[in-house]
């Protein structure tokens, strides 16, 4: 009776040790990433203005300008990045959740992961060598296809997770109407499971919104205003980067707001990551 009173103890004070491990822990990450936030936002604050947001870049010894152009620039690229990935990711989820048997489908999983793990950097190198060094032209289509291949593996995974849980019932009654086997999966299964392919879309477009290796290789930058997407061109997070690393304190302090308007634009994409999946959640 003793000998298992002391195991009793002995497991009530490991499970103690456990959940105050655990919490420290979890206190201990909260901690970081609030002192993170708060470190970018006391050091970029002052630099948020409306002209910061609607001005261009000034020359250097001149105070004051803006990161507009790399605004419209890194919109203009994630938004074809998202053209080119949705597409391919929605419809490759949905034949391995649907179709996707044999040797054939676990190997598209299996790059897909792998994919997932390649350095960022890489991938910039990759497009660089099939899109730019051919032709001796930097261009923000470049980094758009960079960017695309960095979103592909989360699109696929999600999309395939999303089809893969919506009920079977929903399939078998679209059948049971009449539908065509590819009709129902098109018009009733992709319908059902687009919050949480929306969830996909835009956790992975907040993974490449602040992307910068890539950009190094393909976009390349610009101090001034450009839209076509054929020209090299002036993206946020390689604007931070320029200035991060320059000398001049005035662009420092612009670094810093460009990195809060990146931390703005990433929190505002999870928070409609987290309502996308409560959408989901409380239809099934």
């Amino acid at each position: 009776m003793i000998a298992g009173d002391r195991l009793g103890s002995s497991r009530r004070v490991a499970g103690l040790a456990g959940v105050v491990l655990t919490g420290f822990c979890s206190a201990l990450a909260a901690g970081l990433l609030i002192l993170l936030l708060g470190y970018v936002v006391v050091q970029g604050w002052s630099a948020i203005n409306p002209s910061f947001i609607t001005q261009l870049p000034h020359p250097v010894g001149v105070s004051g300008g803006g990161v507009a152009n790399g605004i419209v620039g890194t919109v203009i690229v994630v938004g074809l990045a998202t053209l080119i990935s949705v597409p391919i990711g929605v419809l490759t989820g949905l034949y391995l959740a649907v179709y996707g048997r044999g040797i054939a489908a676990e190997l598209v999983r299996f790059l897909a992961e792998v994919l997932s793990g390649v350095p960022s950097i890489a991938i910039g190198l990759f497009a660089y060598t099939i899109l730019v060094k051919p032709f001796a032209h930097f261009s923000a289509l470049s980094a758009a296809f960079a960017f695309a291949v960095l979103m592909l593996p989360l699109m696929i995974r999600t999309s395939e997770e999303a089809v893969r849980g919506v009920p079977t019932s929903i399939r078998e009654g679209a059948l049971a109407l009449g539908l065509p086997d590819y009709g129902g999966v098109m018009h009733v299964v992709l319908p059902a499971a687009r919050p949480l392919i929306v969830t996909g879309l835009l956790l992975s477009i907040a993974r490449v919104t602040g992307e910068t290796a890539p950009l190094l290789f393909t976009a390349f930058g610009s101090q001034f205003w450009e839209v076509n997407p054929t020209n090299p061109m002036a993206v946020l997070a390689l604007q931070i980067f320029t200035y991060a690393i320059s000398p001049y304190d005035d662009w420092h302090r612009q670094a810093w707001g460009g990195a809060l308007l990146l931390i703005l634009a990433v929190l505002v994409l999870n928070i409609g990551a987290r309502i996308a999946l409560a959408g989901r959640t409380k239809k099934f």
